[in-house]
């Protein structure tokens, strides 16, 4: 009989935000994911053995993935021994893939800005020189929180290939190469420029007024959407950039503009035929758009 990959879960500095989007995954995939692998160990989701034990064991595991940001404060930690670097560089000599899961675990995200102590950071900075060499690079999931379906199909290409195409930021291509903006239900209002003017509505773009940022977000939110049914822009939400390593942002739900130019436009598109595209569409007036926006606002 083969042998079911271990998985063992972490969790460092964090919110528990990751773990939630784990546990609301699909039913069915989820339990594809434990017919397919052993979870050793999770904080959340095992009882049978303890981080001491993980700690104090030789076992090696195929995947650790490690949630939350990673800093050399033990008041950080749930073991008072021990730092969640410490546990890091103890665990990660017995790991095949390491897997950061979530923006705080791949970059140190919204502690990283907010706290005091800078030493918090993410995973593969914060190993620096002590990375083993023969290891695979350290995968980025970033999210806040990570899509878990993203979760589960690293896992299932490494299982079944043995390594997976990462992009200069060391996330997976198969599931970062795509913007927010790709399979937007609002695209045809971004096109044409009819905006939004609040959130929650169903009709017009969220780019210009509301701080979407869909068009510059590497990300799959709207290919695969959350709980299989949406994701924040079809909501009315503004995407928020939560997969890039300059979030989270000041003033999220605005977009910076000089003399009602936005300051930075679509990832693909130079800003002078961005502006030349939009005065083109903005002389358009197509009513089937513009009279559904009038109906949300009224």
């Amino acid at each position: 009989m083969r042998t079911k990959p271990k998985v063992v879960w972490i969790q460092a500095l964090t919110c528990n935000g990751n773990t939630q989007s784990f546990l609301s995954a699909n039913s069915t995939r989820f339990q594809h994911f434990l017919n397919a692998f052993e979870l050793v160990y999770h904080p959340s989701l095992t009882s049978n053995v303890s981080l001491l034990d993980i700690l104090q064991s030789h076992n090696q595991y195929d995947f650790l993935l490690v949630e939350g940001a990673i800093t050399g404060n033990t008041q950080f930690f749930s073991l008072s021994d021990f730092s969640s670097i410490h546990v890091l560089q103890k665990l990660i000599k017995r790991s095949h893939y390491v897997i950061a899961v979530g923006s705080c675990a791949s970059y140190g995200g919204i502690h990283a800005k907010f706290e005091v102590n800078d030493d918090i950071k993410g995973v593969n900075q914060s190993l620096g020189d002590a990375f083993p060499k023969s290891k695979h690079a350290v995968i980025n999931l970033t999210g806040c929180p990570v899509h878990p379906e993203w979760i589960f199909q690293t896992l299932f290409i490494l299982k079944s290939q043995g390594k997976i195409q990462l992009d200069d930021k060391n996330r997976p291509v198969e599931l970062y190469s795509n913007l927010a903006h790709h399979g937007c239900t609002r695209n045809e209002y971004f096109e044409w420029k009819v905006e939004s003017h609040n959130f929650g509505l169903k009709e017009g773009c969220l780019f210009y007024n509301q701080g979407c940022r869909g068009p510059m977000t590497h990300s799959s939110c709207n290919k695969i959407l959350w709980n299989d049914v949406s994701s924040k822009t079809r909501v009315g939400m503004p995407c928020i950039g939560c997969t890039e390593f300059d979030f989270p942002r000041d003033n999220m739900f605005d977009t910076k503009k000089n003399i009602g130019i936005p300051a930075e436009v679509p990832i693909g598109i130079s800003k002078r035929a961005y502006l030349s595209i939009t005065g083109i569409a903005k002389t358009f007036k197509i009513e089937r758009l513009n009279g559904k926006l009038i109906d949300e606002n009224s």
